[in-house]
């Protein structure tokens, strides 16, 4: 099935808003904790809460493909500093911000 994109300058403008939110604590983001290995990962930032659930399926999915187990899922209000947090590691990693 063919998916069509909006044009560059609605996409520009989309990113914009969203920063913009994400600045001001209302944008939207899914939170994975694992159990094994015990891990927190944030996806986001979403302009809206069905935007990140559409996306929660896509992030599940990569993360049960790489061995983890007993995640837990939500989707909050958050500015996470740092996107994966590895307890067990006691190791923090920063990946650059991926617009929605």
């Amino acid at each position: 099935m063919l998916k069509l994109h909006p044009p560059r300058s609605q996409r520009t403008m989309k990113n914009f808003v969203v920063s913009q939110f994400n600045t001001f604590g209302l944008a939207f983001w899914v939170e994975i904790m694992t159990e094994m290995p015990r891990c927190t990962y944030y996806f986001g930032p979403f302009l809206t809460e069905d935007e990140a659930e559409q996306a929660e399926p896509g992030y599940i999915e990569d993360i049960q493909g790489e061995g983890a187990t007993g995640l837990q899922v939500a989707v909050k209000h958050c500015q996470p500093d740092i996107l994966t947090v590895a307890a067990d590691l006691d190791q923090n990693f920063d990946h650059p911000l991926q617009w929605a």
